[in-house]
């Protein structure tokens, strides 16, 4: 099948017109972080090229990942993989070219065909065992083998799609979501053991697909994602209809532990050895036959195609996996976009599970509200004393239904501000009266999927009206009524800070937008940052431009004043670094590898003087989310883990496994710490000790085809503390006395 035009994502399959050099002719496909284009260059050399989509351009740790996929994939060269041949990370949409392979994935061809003759088999364990000797010769592990990243090319299978990079806040859906590694290719240490994965578990993949394009199905068949991944883990193999000769081999690779399994030498030794019998020129390019030819195999007995799960489905498929009632680590995080160098887009599905939380016992869907501390001026305000202190004694604990539906729109995503709960769905914003959750107002906006609460400046509420976010609208938090209305300078990113609107043009250019009339005040570039992106904090007057070296080594910190553009500090520090918050005259970051993304450290950096401390964690964190207050840092991390650090004593204070698959990022006031977990609850633990102290109730959403990306956070407010869940539902509790939650 041709490449097509309009094909991608909406109106960015066509644009931009060109990515560096290269000028973008059709669309292969796309996804849930980009389009994939067929591309020429000036010379006509074909290649595709991956495009990020606009909205993930703008978040500075998608971005991050993302040149973590280069650098990983630059790194692979050999005759099975796909090579990079240019690629811009930093560009204002990122892009990524890779040489164009034409030819079907496995996935499509099994689905077309049928399975595949012995020979063919004999070729594609060969091709796939060399591609993952290449990998794995220069310290990368592929982690997401399976059907889709397989390209059937004329010379041979190549292997693709190195999945590091993902959107941070995706919401994943059937068409377009950010989606994670499937059971049924995934090894037994990705459900069990994380942190210790390794090449091996690329074998145990390549086992699975070899199962696949032998029969049609996985080694491990049920329709149910969980059950998949409890057989992964507990049973054998289904290895019928597997031929013969190659059937010890590729039970072999799916051996339960790691050290059982063959290296892709012994896998290539062994295939020789196998070859010598039957056909010894399988292996010779020059005799090989077509990929497409019919295979005189009969078809599978069940045709499944490849259905890759979204984040939390595959999350509670490894809690399930480890067994009911004991806490499972979370399977490593893998990129399932679509395939760079294919002739034909392919829709990417997510496969509606029974979250059966009954039957399975299984923590659901999850997510819910983000959270500032905001004072009830409307102004953001770093919090005091003791922020959750008990609420006052005539507040009861609420709960409701943001919209009439079932929560189909996602969780609402809300802040504190100006004396009300301000809360925004998809194509919705809103506010609640936060003493008994009443709804106030209600103002239609755009509609696109909200990726976090209403944009609040100079105490009003910035409702973008339209898909491009020009037509904005400044929102009166009492009664929804407009206060201006007007069309914003174009722009890519927006940020809130000292009651100002900062815009990050195409160009770099930053405009700064009075937030209480929508004039404009300034506008100029920020030196040394190509495309600014702003980070911004309650209570900090400031606004913080970050920039990360293409080797990962360094990190550019501009911090500026909204009010004028001008730039109060600016510092260069080791490492790659995310700003986690600022505290007495010091800011705070997490410092993590280059490669993977783990955290390893905190960081704590003095403006004044321009002195640095850091602190390494006892563990290094995946996925790591972080609060400040004062001097103490919490993060959270994948697998439920929660920790505290004291930079001025320069220690590790407590560690917590809170049993969650993961968790929102914490909030913090002198006495609790607070996250979200999946399936809605509300977690507290007492943040001198790290003791879990209480929990809400699940409120576990009716849709399993879409769920959140990542969790925002709760909201503290008043002694009270709010959240949001998967079914819809808004709620409120006392922070006093979080052993109350759950009665």
């Amino acid at each position: 099948m041709a490449p097509q035009r309009d094909a991608g994502a909406g109106a960015e399959a066509e644009l931009p017109e060109y990515a560096g050099h290269y000028r973008l002719e059709s669309c292969l496909g796309s996804g849930g972080m980009g389009v994939v284009h067929l591309a020429r260059s000036t010379s006509g050399m074909r290649v595709a090229v991956k495009v990020v989509h606009a909205q993930y351009a703008k978040d500075r740790e998608f971005r991050g990942r993302f040149r973590q996929e280069v650098a990983a994939a630059r790194k692979v060269s050999g005759a099975f993989t796909a090579p990079v041949v240019d690629a811009d990370p930093e560009a204002e949409r990122p892009w990524m070219a890779t040489l164009f392979i034409p030819g079907p994935t496995l996935a499509d061809q099994v689905k077309r065909n049928g399975s595949m003759p012995p020979a063919q088999l004999r070729r594609l364990m060969a091709g796939l065992a060399e591609a993952l000797r290449d990998i794995h010769r220069v310290g990368v592990v592929h982690r997401d083998l399976k059907p889709s990243n397989v390209l059937l090319a004329e010379d041979g299978p190549k292997v693709i799609d190195f999945g590091i990079s993902r959107p941070k806040d995706s919401e994943l859906r059937t068409e377009t979501g950010k989606l994670i590694g499937t059971p049924p290719f995934m090894a037994p240490e990705q459900f069990r053991r994380p942190r210790e994965v390794g090449p091996a578990a690329d074998v145990f993949a390549l086992g699975s697909v070899m199962v696949h394009a032998a029969t049609g199905r996985g080694p491990f068949d049920s329709d149910s994602p969980y059950i998949v991944a409890y057989q992964v883990v507990h049973d054998e193999p289904d290895l019928t209809d597997v031929p013969e000769e190659l059937a010890p081999l590729v039970l072999r690779c799916l051996a339960k532990e790691p050290e059982d399994r063959p290296t892709p030498d012994e896998l290539m030794r062994e295939l020789r050895s196998v070859a010598a019998s039957y056909d010894t020129q399988a292996f010779i390019p020059g005799q090989r036959t077509g990929w497409d030819a019919p295979a005189p195999r009969p078809k599978p007995r069940t045709e499944r195609t490849e259905e890759p799960v979204g984040t939390e489905e595959a999350e509670q498929a490894h809690e399930f996996a480890a067994g009911a009632g004991r806490k499972a680590a979370e399977p490593e995080e893998a990129e399932a976009a679509a395939h760079e160098a294919g002739p034909q887009p392919r829709k990417r599905l997510v496969r509606r599970a029974a979250l059966g939380a009954g039957a399975l016992g299984l923590a659901a869907l999850g997510v819910l509200a983000s959270v500032t501390l905001l004072d009830d001026g409307g102004a953001a305000t770093a919090p005091k004393g003791n922020a959750a202190r008990s609420a006052p004694a005539r507040f009861k604990p609420w709960e409701v239904k943001a919209t009439s539906g079932d929560g189909g729109q996602g969780a609402p995503q809300c802040s504190y501000g100006a004396g009300k709960l301000l809360c925004a769905q998809t194509g919705l914003v809103f506010a609640l009266d936060p003493s008994d959750g009443r709804r106030l107002w209600r103002h239609s906006v755009a509609d696109e999927t909200s990726s976090g609460p209403p944009l609040l400046s100079a105490g009003l509420v910035q409702a973008s009206l339209d898909d491009q976010g020009r037509r904005t609208a400044a929102l009166d938090p009492a009664s929804g009524k407009a206060r201006w209305q007007r069309n914003l300078p174009a722009h890519n990113g927006i940020a809130s800070a000292g009651g100002m609107l900062l815009l990050t043009g195409a160009d770099g250019t930053v405009t700064g937008v009075d937030g209480a009339s929508g004039d404009t005040k300034w506008s100029r570039p920020i030196p040394g940052h190509a495309t600014p992106y702003f980070t911004t904090f309650a209570g900090d007057p400031l606004a913080y431009a970050m920039s990360t070296s293409d080797d990962g080594t360094s990190t550019h910190i501009t911090a500026v004043d909204p009010r004028t553009g001008e730039v109060r500090w600016d510092a260069r520090l080791q490492g790659q670094l995310e700003l986690l918050g600022t505290a007495d005259g010091h800011a705070f970051f997490t410092s993590a590898d280059a490669l993977y993304g783990e955290t390893k450290a905190v960081v704590r950096y003095t403006p004044d003087g321009g002195k640095t401390r850091r602190v390494a964690l006892p563990v290094a964190l995946s996925e790591a989310h972080g609060t400040v207050r004062g001097n103490v840092v919490h993060l959270s991390g994948t697998g439920g883990t929660l920790v505290a650090v004291d930079m001025e004593a320069r220690r590790h204070l407590w560690r917590l496994e809170t049993g969650a698959s993961r968790t929102s990022g914490p909030v913090a006031d002198d006495r609790h710490a607070y996250v979200s977990a999946p399936d809605g609850r509300l977690l507290a633990a007492d943040a001198r000790t790290g003791k879990l102290l209480g929990q809400t109730p699940p409120r576990l959403g009716k849709q399993s085809d879409r769920v959140a990306g990542s969790l925002p956070e709760p909201v503290i407010a008043g002694g009270r503390v709010y959240a949001s869940a998967p079914d819809g539902t808004v709620f409120a509790v006392d922070g006093g006395d979080p052993s109350t939650w759950s009665r």
